[in-house]
């Protein structure tokens, strides 16, 4: 039996002004909002993110959760208390200037709400259009800390970089006094991991340095080495890329592994075979995988997902919540933004990853996150949930 929009709703939190001058729940625990007066008869959704481009492969995951969200957010109907949600989809190709040009006409053609975008570059620029055009926007899986706080028009249906880096955090019992080594490439994505483990994990007292390797290396021996000589107490591993399987090889072969707790990202399933014989010596933060949560909310999600013809993975609770947020937002807000925006601020729902929040200063999305081992399973490997980390364990520093 599909559980229905009445559990998914959940109420809002009611220290905030904002969201207490929205319309409140109905007594009986039904339908959020449920306001006195009508809506409007529609609504349009702008939905801009990659169809095509390096990223496409996240897009896809947003696109099937977002699509699988709707579903079970308005009961297979795209509509929520009499007001019809039509959805125009944009490609942005993982290209800021394609989605700004896409969500300026999704604009000019009435839209106020926008979401999606796997790309932080993307999203950073869609924001700005946001806040310009005084326009909600929800942006997917883009991870970067910047979009949290960078105004009042911008929420995130996902994860932030910081909620990775605290839950790496996690692998060790006390973060203080201990000493940290971020591995990583010399590039803008590396550099910023390393001030991301300075600014969270030092600031937990944790003393942090790196061992940063030219992007075009492909000898990883002497890295490793120097990662083992500076015996640190924790490595957390930041890499993209082709060289992603001859550097894991490196560290594995110069005893890091064995000797050192090693805490990387665990991505989405395409990655779970890139790690070789490193597999399982490997400590990974999860964002999520189907196999962590466990809670209504997820198995109707992922049932959602393959009657779609879709696979769930990494980023589809990024379109789902998405979908969740949107639905909560038209019906509260009747497509008014300012409306819209009190009504998400400070709100708490039941998403796929257990109750999520959305905080209401700087919007932040409080979840649980999860350390993951990968296990041998035949010929491939597959993610075991060790423990799951609860979400003011990671909540990030509020933007100012």
């Amino acid at each position: 039996m599909r559980v229905t929009k009445k559990l998914l709703l959940g109420t809002v939190v009611a220290t905030s002004a904002l969201v207490m001058a929205a319309c409140a729940p109905q007594a009986d625990g039904g339908d959020a909002g449920g306001s006195e007066t009508a809506g409007p008869s529609e609504v349009t959704v702008g939905i801009v993110s990659s169809e095509s481009g390096p990223l496409a492969g996240y897009g896809e995951q947003y696109l099937c959760g977002f699509r699988a969200g709707m579903s079970y957010a308005t009961d297979g109907t795209n509509e929520i208390n009499g007001t019809t949600i039509n959805v125009e989809y944009r490609d942005d190709a993982g290209d800021p200037d394609k989605a700004v040009t896409a969500v300026k006409e999704l604009i000019g053609d009435g839209v106020n709400i926008i979401a999606g975008t796997a790309s932080s570059g993307v999203a950073l620029a869609v924001a700005e259009q946001a806040e310009q055009n005084k326009v909600l926007y929800i942006s997917g899986p883009a991870a970067a800390d910047g979009i949290t706080g960078i105004n009042d028009y911008t929420f995130r249906s996902g994860r932030q970089s910081s909620q990775d880096v605290a839950t790496a955090g996690t692998f060790l019992d006390d973060i203080e006094g201990k000493t940290v080594t971020v591995f990583a490439q010399d590039t803008a994505f590396g550099q910023g991991n390393v001030a991301a483990v300075e600014s969270i994990l030092g600031g937990q007292g944790a003393t942090v340095n790196s061992v940063l390797v030219a992007e075009d290396v492909t000898e990883f021996t002497p890295f490793a080495q120097q990662v083992l000589a500076g015996n640190p107490d924790l490595v957390f591993v930041a890499w993209a890329g082709a060289t992603s399987g001859a550097m894991w090889q490196a560290m594995s072969q110069q005893g890091v592994l064995d000797a050192i707790p090693v805490v990387t990202g665990l991505g989405d399933s395409a990655t779970f075979g890139a790690y070789g014989e490193a597999s399982e010596k490997i400590n990974f933060l999860n964002y999520y995988f189907p196999g962590a949560p466990d809670n209504a909310v997820n198995t109707e999600m992922i049932s959602l997902l393959e009657e779609d013809g879709c696979t769930p993975d990494l980023f589809s609770p990024d379109g789902f919540n998405a979908a969740l947020m949107i639905v909560h937002a038209i019906d509260e807000g009747q497509g008014d933004v300012d409306a819209m925006i009190a009504a998400l601020e400070g709100y708490s729902f039941d998403g796929p990853k257990g109750t999520l929040t959305v905080r209401a200063g700087d919007h932040a999305l409080l979840q649980e996150m999860y350390q993951v081992k990968l296990v041998a399973d035949g010929g491939s490997f597959v993610p075991e949930l060790i423990d799951t980390v609860s979400a003011d364990a990671v909540a990030p520093a509020e933007a100012q």
